[in-house]
């Protein structure tokens, strides 16, 4: 039976797809797999029977991917279970930064006892009139499940739009609408756009990308949206950008102690996937990669494993190997096979930067001797049984 623990709150109508050959736990150590959300995992010891966690949401910087890779642990995410929601809120987000929604709703509010106000709102309304969004330039920066949709439905606002990503798969090309401009520059993005919205992951390559060189590249009173991940802005930069008036607006899904009361900043607590909906097709998604893997060996959405699909075996039992990207691995594999007379009948192996997953479907069940044969190969980092 496999043991399943959830580090956070997982929706049911994800948990109710776990059947009885599978236990809910709450030790941590007994798990085999585990189903996270937001809790911080950089810190926990992570034991040798675990196989896999699966981040019921996209960002996985809560969790030790190095790590995971190095004991083949398989790490998956859920891309595009939870893009609705946030592209929604971008949109409302558009909107903030356009009209001082905010700023008209508190005026209301303090001025809710004068008895005149039907009279005196027509004095004050232009000091939070803002302007439309049709018409003007969305610079997308990330085409990926959250981006592209992003990018199409501003252009079904009336707003030219351009895109961003050095990266972009084909599934995310074909999602992408045909108006939007694919950038080849980011710096083209900076310099033509009047909004700005950053869907981009957190990388080394990507921390403070939004900083006071692409400032000076931009135009005066640009608009930028930040619903991907706090660390892809610098704040003291974006502080100093919106007190001289090159950024007229912020608006973030990512309040922090430096950035929460500054002037022209909407700081919104990090509701982008905090729908129902989005919380509900994350669980699914997460729940149905840790069946697959654990009933099938199947790999899909991982982020330090390559994809891997081997569909369902039909011979008496399938071996599983987490292992380094190395030379001469395969032939140590069927070797290991060949020297306890075990037919190999169909495999599957794949890599992804340094480390592989290999797949061997044979003839006749695999016994604790052929177990330890296999995992005492240099490089190999876990071996399931799969029978």
């Amino acid at each position: 039976m496999a043991k399943i623990n959830c580090l956070n709150p997982i929706a049911a109508c994800g948990m109710d797809l776990f059947n009885d050959t599978y236990e809910v736990v709450d030790d941590f150590a007994a798990a085999d797999a585990v189903l996270v959300r937001s809790a911080a995992m950089h810190d926990l010891e992570l034991s040798d029977n675990l196989l896999a966690i699966a981040r019921a949401g996209a960002g996985v910087n809560n969790i030790p991917l190095d790590k995971c890779a190095e004991k083949g642990i398989v790490v998956f995410n859920t891309p595009g279970a939870n893009a609705n929601g946030v592209k929604e809120l971008v949109i409302a987000g558009l909107l903030l930064a356009s009209r001082d929604l905010m700023g008209g709703y508190n005026w209301v509010k303090e001025n809710a006892s004068d008895e005149n106000i039907a009279k005196t709102v027509e004095k004050q309304k232009k000091h939070y009139a803002g302007c439309e969004i049709m018409g003007k330039k969305l610079g997308v920066i990330g085409l990926g499940a959250i981006g592209a949709k992003v990018a199409n439905i501003g252009f079904r606002l009336g707003m030219e739009v351009y895109g961003y990503d050095p990266y972009v798969s084909v599934d995310a090309a074909w999602r992408l609408s045909s108006h939007v401009k694919h950038i080849k520059n980011v710096e083209d993005i900076y310099k033509e756009c009047d909004y700005i919205t950053v869907h981009v992951p957190a990388l080394d390559s990507t921390k403070g990308m939004i900083n006071k060189d692409a400032f000076a590249m931009m135009k005066d009173g640009v608009k930028i949206l930040n619903f991907a991940r706090d660390i892809l802005v610098n704040d003291d930069d974006m502080i100093e950008a919106l007190a001289s008036g090159k950024v007229a607006k912020y608006v973030t899904d990512f309040p922090n102690a430096k950035i929460a009361g500054v002037d022209n900043v909407i700081t919104l607590p990090h509701l982008g996937a905090s729908t129902e909906e989005s919380e509900d097709n994350c669980a699914v998604m997460a729940v149905k990669e840790i069946v697959d893997f654990i009933e099938n060996g199947n790999i899909k959405n991982s982020v330090n494993y390559p994809a891997c699909d081997a569909g369902k075996c039909s011979e008496a039992a399938r071996v599983c190997v987490c292992h380094k990207n190395i030379p001469n691995m395969i032939t140590q594999f069927t070797g290991a096979f060949a020297s306890k007379g075990i037919n190999v009948s169909d495999m599957v192996s794949k890599s992804k930067g340094d480390y592989a997953y290999s797949v061997f479907d044979i003839s006749e069940k695999a016994d604790e001797d052929t177990v330890k044969s296999i995992s005492s190969i240099d490089g190999v980092l876990k071996v399931r049984v799969i029978q």
